[in-house]
């Protein structure tokens, strides 16, 4: 074992003046912290005219500000704040792919040492003290290249699985034109004229009986746009608190209505089966129209939501104003055509999903053989 400081320099980020910062190239990429990162190398947002702290070109950049332990590579010369460290690694001893796999392995240790009330955050101190495993450079580089293999292919998978939604929002467009401009001209209805709208509740918390395992109670976590489907839920009602829940069956539209962030109103999953679910959450319950028509309807038109949205309310969308927005409805045997097509990559997705769940869990296998 060594220390994260006995093989590689680190060099804590700081926040220059705000005066220096520009949109306008002058001066050195900013990156802040985590909002900058990206896949593998940081997306340039911002420039400072006067940096206070510079990491070099291939330095490792750990988010050290929750979320903590993200990791980038620095693709040029740039200034980093105080959301972020840079690791100079010691080639010498430690190549520096294998460092990133086993800080990689690092997030949830980290986590637990953040300290700070309103974010999460580590200092030096922590992130020197992190123990590093630290074989031979032969083995570590031997090791380092079977992850990145692993890593490889489950990046190919998602890539895969991006590549299938596009061609489904491409086929979406093509059939029914952009349901926000609407340009193929189709009747607009409001939603609550063609579907029941349904809210969430939450059986008492006071009455330990009403939860149990009965049925699946959904909060917003279990709907991750774009998966099509429901996550299953981690708490379950009882029997007693069946009766008292609002639930909804197989072939319904769950969507997120109340959130701190924007970017998490509208997102919208189908029901696999009969659940219930809490106030945070809309049901949308078809009585003529495609199921997977209005989960792509909605996924499309979340920018239209996102703008009837006050979020000095907290980011509620109510029932009410869901209700009312009128969307196009093209006839039912387009959205059945359409229906098909969805179905049919949903397959390959199911195909695509087990082999990277195949392969992450071979991965977490190789990492805690590798690092303990």
């Amino acid at each position: 074992m060594a220390r994260l400081e006995e093989i590689c320099a680190i060099n804590m980020g700081q926040s220059p003046d705000s005066s220096t910062y520009n949109e306008d190239g002058n001066g050195l990429p900013f990156f802040q912290g985590n909002a900058d990162f990206g896949e593998i190398y940081p997306a340039v947002r911002m420039w400072c005219s006067e940096p206070t702290k510079i990491a070099r070109e291939k330095d490792i950049l750990i988010s050290v500000r929750a979320p903590i332990g993200a990791l980038n590579i620095a693709n040029c010369e740039c200034c980093i704040g105080r959301g972020l460290a840079a690791l100079t690694v010691n080639e010498d001893i430690c190549a520096q792919e294998y460092l990133w796999h086993v800080l990689s392995g690092k997030v949830d240790e980290l986590n637990s040492k953040g300290t700070g009330s309103t974010f999460k955050a580590i200092n030096k101190k922590t992130l020197s003290e992190t123990e590093i495993p630290l074989p031979p450079i032969d083995e570590q580089r031997k090791i380092a290249a079977v992850l990145d293999k692993v890593s490889g292919l489950i990046a190919k998978r998602r890539q895969q699985l991006d590549k299938l939604d596009e061609i489904v929002k491409a086929k979406f467009v093509e059939m029914f034109g952009d349901p926000v401009g609407n340009p193929m001209g189709w009747e607009k209805i409001a939603l609550g004229k063609r579907c029941d709208i349904v809210t969430g509740n939450t059986p008492s918390r006071a009455d330990p009986e009403n939860y149990g395992n009965f049925i699946e109670w959904i909060k917003s976590d279990n709907i991750n746009t774009p998966a099509v489907l429901l996550t299953e839920a981690q708490e379950y009602l009882s029997e007693t608190g069946f009766h008292k829940c609002r639930f909804v069956e197989a072939g319904s539209l769950l969507m997120t209505c109340i959130a701190g962030s924007i970017n998490c109103i509208g997102n919208v999953a189908v029901t696999d089966r009969r659940v219930a679910f809490n106030q945070q959450i809309n049901a949308i319950v078809p009585k003529q129209d495609d199921v997977l028509y209005l989960y792509w309807l909605m996924l499309l038109s979340k920018p239209a939501i996102h703008s009837t949205i006050n979020m000095a309310l907290k980011g509620i969308l109510s029932k009410g104003q869901l209700s009312e927005m009128a969307f196009p409805f093209p006839p039912l045997e387009l959205q059945n055509q359409f229906s098909v097509f969805v179905k049919k990559t949903e397959k390959t997705k199911a195909n695509i999903n087990r082999s990277l769940e195949k392969l992450e869990t071979l991965k977490k296998a190789l990492m805690q053989e590798y690092f303990g």
